[in-house]
């Protein structure tokens, strides 16, 4: 059995930040998110890794992160997601600019994967156990009449933000630890006693409970995923182009959903304790950064820098 790669999807980093000279420096030593991400992955059992860029930003990245991959000790492959990447017969929309998803971002790197893999969004602090979780689940090879994939679900509490709202999937399992649904619930707030969402502008609020499963975009692949995404992409491409050719996009959780709707796949949802960051707001950034610097401090992290 091939053992299980990660791959990053990154292809959105330009222009968020506007070039990659700004991708933040959250480490004592200026290390990005993404380089923690890549610390972990090493030390679970990770070897490769997939960065899915875009080739705009292709030599500032190679430079930055991908040397710095190879500096951990990564074996590094890179894949380019860009908007001509589409099935026979389709032409991107005049005036699009906006990349097709996440699950194409996938399809995008299909060269690239060729064994189990783990799948994370670049901007995102995962923690420790999550890597070790997911590795070690893609590594046992579990068969089936179902594809075996498998999702890091965390716990909603773990993930807020106190400075504004989130967006976040949430999961339903069965009781097996299966996953059932994952919904998008695109304004989850915390308040005094609590945390809610709202679908309605604010007009109405529904609690959620602090241990309420989410999902953060860390999920587990056997290699048929790509299968079912380019199957999917089509039908996705003749339903959303003709009404919102701008601004339609194939998402990860949509093929997931498919799939398990056909019963195809199972997805196993396994928990972690570990505590996310990102910076979704600007105030975001003076928490990750200390916490790191504690991590650093008591030994979980290499006291003067990652690599």
């Amino acid at each position: 059995a091939k053992k299980p790669i990660l791959v990053i999807m990154a292809a959105g980093m330009g222009s968020r930040f506007g070039g990659l000279k700004q991708i933040e420096a959250v480490g004592p030593a200026g290390e990005a998110i993404l380089d923690y991400s890549l610390f972990d992955a090493h030390r679970a059992g990770f070897e490769t890794v997939v960065f899915i860029i875009k080739h705009a930003i292709e030599d500032a990245f190679k430079s930055t992160v991908g040397a710095r991959a190879e500096k951990a000790g990564l074996n590094v492959r890179y894949a380019y997601q860009e908007l001509d990447i589409l099935p026979e017969g389709f032409t991107v929309p005049e005036g699009r600019i906006k990349p097709w998803g996440t699950a194409h971002a996938i399809l995008s790197a299909a060269d690239a994967i060729d064994a189990p893999f783990a799948v994370i969004n670049a901007d995102d602090y995962y923690g420790r156990t999550c890597f070790e979780l997911i590795y070690n689940y893609l590594n046992a090879g579990h068969t089936g009449p179902k594809y075996p994939w498998v999702m890091v679900g965390y716990l909603l509490g773990n993930t807020v933000s106190t400075n504004g709202s989130v967006s976040r999937g949430v999961c339903v399992t069965d009781a097996d630890g299966n996953l059932d649904t994952v919904t998008e619930r695109t304004r989850i707030e915390t308040y005094d006693n609590g945390i809610h969402y709202t679908e309605d502008g604010g007009e109405t609020w529904v609690d959620l409970p602090a241990d309420t499963v989410v999902s953060m975009n860390m999920w587990g692949f056997t290699p048929d995923f790509i299968t079912e995404a380019k199957a999917g992409f089509v039908d996705f491409l003749r339903s959303s182009l003709p009404g919102n050719p701008l601004k339609c996009e194939y998402y990860l959780p949509t093929v997931v959903t498919e799939a398990l709707e056909t019963g195809k796949a199972e997805v196993k949802v396994l928990t972690t304790p570990d505590k996310w960051h990102g910076i979704t707001y600007r105030e975001d950034k003076p928490e990750l950064v200390a916490a790191l610097a504690a991590m650093h401090a008591s030994g979980f992290y290499p006291k003067e820098r990652l690599f």
